[in-house]
């Protein structure tokens, strides 16, 4: 079963809740603490190679991401891929660089460049027509069929919620699998989207961002299909970061880590088991030592 199927027969379950990781260490603590798929952040992704997420990152550096977490765990990956970087032929290009990386599915919004994260102000969005053709080119690419092209918006904030209802629903009728309405202001416009999308809608819950916080069991009940968690387990490796360097700065030695497994542990929590097999699987018989 492709990852893609995976997530769709997730879907059919309930509303499928995936935080955000950057790398295969958080993807791995996702899959450990049971979600059902994971989401891979661009935000957390542009911060691990040095950048603020202003578009600054190459597609083959997000894909190549992608297909890094994809590979470490079972679980299906949904990506961040930003604008599809360019026109509707890099949108053609996008997709198949992330399907053949084994992710499950992949958004692309409507701003132009610098892109900027949903959550921030000053933000460009390019006309409708361009998006929708960009939306069309990448649901064309598809060689998976359960693949997922998810409709990004960022619309709401440059030119209202109206608008941004209406682009959801030109890229649902171009033939995206779903509709990502980012950051609606309020409990009433965060209500109002999965009644006025005619599709199914992902929305985004980003700590102390634009919109209201919401529990996994009210988005389900609003009748959001996809939840993210972005920046969850970003901001707070960071804040254990500093914590653990503040402690280690302050009393001198070695502080207990949050985790505070051995270094055996943490090897096997990164495959070691699996890796471990191989070392004897292939021999046919035990060499005697030299005498």
């Amino acid at each position: 079963m492709s990852k893609g199927k995976m997530f769709r027969e997730a879907l059919k379950r309930g509303m499928v809740t995936a935080p955000g990781c950057y790398d295969c260490v958080t993807a791995r603590s996702i899959e450990r603490a049971g979600f059902e798929a994971v989401y891979m952040t661009g935000a957390g992704t542009a911060a691990s190679l040095g950048y603020p997420d202003y578009g600054l990152v190459t597609m083959t550096e997000m894909a190549d991401n992608a297909g890094r977490i994809a590979t470490a765990i079972k679980l299906p990956v949904i990506a961040d891929a930003d604008t599809g970087y360019g026109n509707e032929l890099n949108a053609i290009r996008t997709v198949r660089e992330y399907e053949k990386r084994g992710v499950a599915g992949i958004h692309i919004e409507d701003q132009g460049f610098p892109k900027k994260c949903g959550h921030l102000e000053d933000k460009t969005i390019v006309p409708l027509e361009d998006y929708v053709a960009k939306i069309r080119a990448a649901v064309s690419a598809k060689v998976d069929k359960d693949f997922l092209v998810i409709a990004r918006t960022d619309s709401r904030a440059v030119l209202g919620f109206e608008e941004a209802i209406r682009r959801a629903n030109a890229a649902i009728e171009a033939g995206a699998d779903m509709a990502f309405v980012e950051a609606p202001q309020t409990l009433e416009e965060t209500t109002a989207v999965p009644k006025l999308v005619k599709g199914p809608c992902m929305l985004n819950m980003v700590w102390k961002g634009k919109t209201p916080d919401l529990s996994l069991e009210e988005a389900s009940k609003l009748d959001y299909a996809f939840m993210i968690l972005p920046g969850l387990l970003t901001r707070t490796i960071v804040g254990a970061c500093d914590a653990a360097l503040a402690e280690l700065k302050a009393k001198g030695r070695h502080p207990v880590p949050a985790s505070n497994i051995t270094p055996q542990q943490g090897f096997r929590l990164n495959g070691a088991d699996e890796w471990d097999g191989y070392r004897t699987r292939f021999r046919t018989e035990t060499k005697q030592a030299a005498e």
